[in-house]
C-alpha cells in the first residue's frame, strides 16, 4: 500500500459500504465528541468508528489533531473481539501521525 493506506483499503470497498461508512465518519466530525454505539475509545488518542454494513461490521481507527479527524486504519470486523493485529496497525499509525504534526 502506499502512503493512504485507509483510503486505498476504502476505495477496495463497494460503493455501498463506502457510502456507509463515509456517512458515520461524516457523522463523527461534525458531532464530535460522539460515544458509544458510534464510537469507542479505545485507548488514549485512539478511538474506534462502528459502521454497520448489513452483514458485515466495519471499524474504522481514527485520532483527533488540532482540527481534524485523522483516518488511520479501517478493517471488516470477522471476530468477536478487535483483533489485536489491526489494533497494532492503527497504533502504529497514529505514532507516524504524531510525529508529523
Amino acid at each position: 500500500m502506499g502512503n493512504e493506506p485507509a483510503r486505498e483499503w476504502l476505495k477496495s470497498l463497494s460503493k455501498k459500504d463506502r457510502q456507509l461508512i463515509g456517512e458515520d465518519i461524516k457523522a463523527a466530525q461534525i458531532g464530535w465528541p460522539l460515544g458509544m454505539p458510534m464510537i469507542k475509545k479505545m485507548e488514549p488518542g485512539l478511538w474506534e468508528i462502528r459502521t454497520n454494513l448489513g452483514n458485515r461490521i466495519a471499524r474504522v481507527f481514527l485520532t483527533k489533531s488540532t482540527d481534524r479527524l485523522v483516518i488511520l486504519h479501517g478493517f471488516i470486523k470477522k471476530t468477536q473481539k478487535t483483533p489485536l493485529a489491526e489494533l497494532e496497525i492503527a497504533r502504529n499509525r497514529l505514532k507516524t501521525a504524531k510525529k508529523g504534526n
